[in-house]
């Protein structure tokens, strides 16, 4: 590299192509420093929904200061155009009924399912970086924290430099309980960096569908000082007091369909104990009581759904047991 170039780069790539022909293509944003250093890969949206992350990187990219940058800096800030486009969490099955939820198939496959192969052109420039920053956003009502994988030092020490007040710690592999390998947590992008030895975390930015201005601060704060973690960018981290909890894998669920009103006070992020009452399923036509839900552990509540209409099945709260504080 020469050392006195500093670049901005957006090339338009393509992930797949459908039935009729169109590619389906993305834009990655490559910033590459003055000097060499290592490699950050940085995405958001692999569930269109979840816009928060996207609107993280567009703010990162207003405020990276290219000029100190030692490095490089790759960013996605669409990783699923097509969900991002259906302002969905997977694909309708027409696209992809194999595989419909693309952080599920990673590192993917240039020759199988859509997904697969939208993961597969991704995973090169994956397999080039040094760290991964993962940018979902919660489903529910949530508290912004960041997952990584339990035991794996160097990704708990990315998760400590983005910053977030809550760090969630996942059990893999042989240690995960059972509902980790239903879900097919191992084809996670995160989970599958890891495998190859990238330290890799999963920032969750709060609530889908809306840009909320606490969890976008929050999080390009967090790469910024990811950035400086990693050498990236000039500076030092600052301490902060984090609480580690074990990931939940196993939330409060609704055991009738009905309207959930949950219980009035209760605020993501506040500590809670098991049989703390978190809401009500009604049946809207008697009014009857289908279902009074209560917390099954003590620990954090950081997921509680404010959508009303529920069923049975749905997830209604989850709640963090507390490792270290």
């Amino acid at each position: 590299m020469n050392a006195n170039t500093r670049t901005h780069t957006a090339e338009e790539v393509t992930l797949a192509t459908l039935p009729s022909g169109v590619d389906l293509t993305t834009t990655i944003h490559t910033y590459d420093g003055a000097e060499d250093g290592p490699t950050l890969y940085t995405q958001a949206a692999q569930h269109g929904r979840e816009i928060n992350g996207t609107e993280t990187l567009r703010r990162f990219h207003e405020r990276l200061p290219l000029e100190e940058l030692s490095g490089t800096i790759v960013a996605v800030p669409v990783a699923n155009p097509l969900t991002f486009d259906l302002v969905s969490y997977i694909t309708p099955e027409e696209f992809d009924s194999v595989n419909p939820n693309m952080n599920r198939i990673w590192p993917g496959d240039e020759d199988g399912s859509l997904h697969q192969q939208m993961a597969a052109r991704l995973w090169t420039e994956v397999s080039r970086a040094d760290a991964i920053v993962d940018l979902h956003t919660g489903s529910p009502d949530m508290y912004p924290h960041v997952v990584y994988r339990e035991g794996d030092e160097r990704s708990r020490a990315l998760a400590e430099a983005f910053g977030a007040d809550l760090l969630l710690s996942e059990q893999a592999d042989d240690e995960a309980p059972e509902e980790w390998h239903r879900r097919g947590f191992a084809g996670k992008l995160r989970v599958a960096a890891a495998e190859e030895g990238i330290p890799s975390v999963t920032p969750e930015l709060a609530h889908n569908k809306q840009i909320l201005e606490d969890a976008v601060e929050e999080g390009v704060e967090g790469l910024l000082d990811v950035c400086r973690y990693l050498g990236l960018l000039p500076g030092d981290v600052p301490a902060r007091d984090q609480t580690i909890a074990r990931n939940h894998l196993g939330q409060v669920t609704a055991d009738g369909s009905g309207l959930f009103r949950p219980e009035p006070g209760l605020e993501v992020g506040q500590d809670i104990t098991e049989g703390t009452p978190l809401g009500t399923v009604y049946e809207p036509r008697t009014y009857e009581p289908l279902h009074e839900a209560v917390a099954d552990r003590s620990g954090i509540l950081y997921a509680l759904t404010r959508e009303a209409t529920v069923t049975a099945g749905d997830q209604l709260a989850s709640v963090a047991l507390v490792r270290e504080e």
